[in-house]
């Protein structure tokens, strides 16, 4: 993943899902219309901790692995890239010196497992550490993290993100490594109550509902986000990936078409990799009743681009 992941699309809810709300079935026909639709990457949020004994040595259940194994086989056979995270670990944060050394033991356990594929195939070590992860221990942990990967895969493109869920205000606490192979990440749903109006899970959501988007005010607020983390990368020679962005179906699709558009053409304008929250879901791109994409939103993250075009190939 020399020239980072390029334009991409999460496959949210598959393999992460933590039940309740609607999932997406991780079927092989997605990933070939991803790849045809003209993205380079599938981000895979995977909730590792669902699925490993909670004694040592934390052994991730085969079964699970062989689940997250064909979806990062169906990436790399489709000529896209692929990057695994550990997501939904929620105990990180509430206690992370408790689950440690788990942590630490399912990384050794991913990393030893695909060693031998392509670097199309990239890690994400945490997804939006926060709570008790304050920065300071959140870097101390990364680093330990970093070095259960490199113990059997030194050459891995490793990305990596700020405590703070990974909001890009809380970058400048990020502490980097001494490691040519990393990328930085941050999410971005700014403003919240456009992005998540009527999500069930936030307090008081509905009160958001009927907000739209677009305005110039709209406009630079986004423009002045980006551009800061944009100079941070540029300050600690990183590339950018904003691992997610994506408004939830409670807005107005003409908004949502709007913001994505504008974050989309925003994070391209700043050499910023990308992937959108999230395929077939709640945030959806692609509708999955109709199998058919969700056009305006096609048509914000790819518009007439060449789907021809590929950031990196196996």
């Amino acid at each position: 993943m020399e020239s980072g992941p390029g334009r991409g699309i999460n496959f949210g809810n598959a393999l992460d899902a933590l039940g309740g709300g609607p999932e997406l079935p991780l079927d092989e026909r997605y990933f070939d219309e991803v790849a045809r639709a003209g993205f380079d990457t599938v981000r895979l949020p995977v909730r590792w901790s669902a699925h490993a004994a909670a004694a040592a040595p934390y052994t991730i259940d085969p079964a699970f692995f062989r689940r997250v194994d064909a979806g990062v086989r169906a990436a790399l056979d489709r000529g896209l890239n692929a990057v695994v995270n550990v997501h939904h670990y929620q105990e990180m944060n509430t206690d992370p010196d408790a689950h440690l050394p788990r942590f630490l033991a399912l990384w050794r356990q991913i990393a030893a497992r695909y060693a031998g594929l392509p670097g199309q195939l990239a890690f994400e070590l945490l997804n939006e550490p926060g709570g008790r992860l304050t920065p300071s221990r959140w870097n101390a942990v990364l680093a330990q993290a970093l070095a259960a990967v490199r113990a059997s895969d030194p050459e891995r493109t490793v990305i990596i993100g700020p405590a703070g869920h990974n909001d890009l205000h809380a970058l400048p606490a990020l502490a980097v490594p001494d490691d040519a192979r990393l990328l930085a990440t941050v999410h971005y749903y700014a403003p919240f109550d456009f992005t998540h109006q009527g999500a069930g899970w936030v307090p008081g959501a509905d009160r958001w509902l009927g907000r739209t988007w677009g305005g110039a005010s709209d406009e630079d607020a986004v423009r002045s986000d980006l551009e800061r983390a944009a100079a941070w990368g540029r300050e600690h020679g990183l590339r950018l990936f904003v691992g997610e962005f994506g408004a939830f179906c409670g807005a107005a699709m003409d908004s949502r078409e709007r913001w994505t558009a504008f974050v989309r053409a925003e994070a391209d304008r700043l050499g910023m990799s990308w992937a959108y929250w999230e395929f077939g879901t709640d945030f959806g791109a692609f509708d999955l009743v109709r199998g058919a994409w969700r056009e305006p939103l096609r048509r914000a993250l790819l518009g007439a681009a060449d789907p021809a075009r590929r950031t990196s190939r196996p």
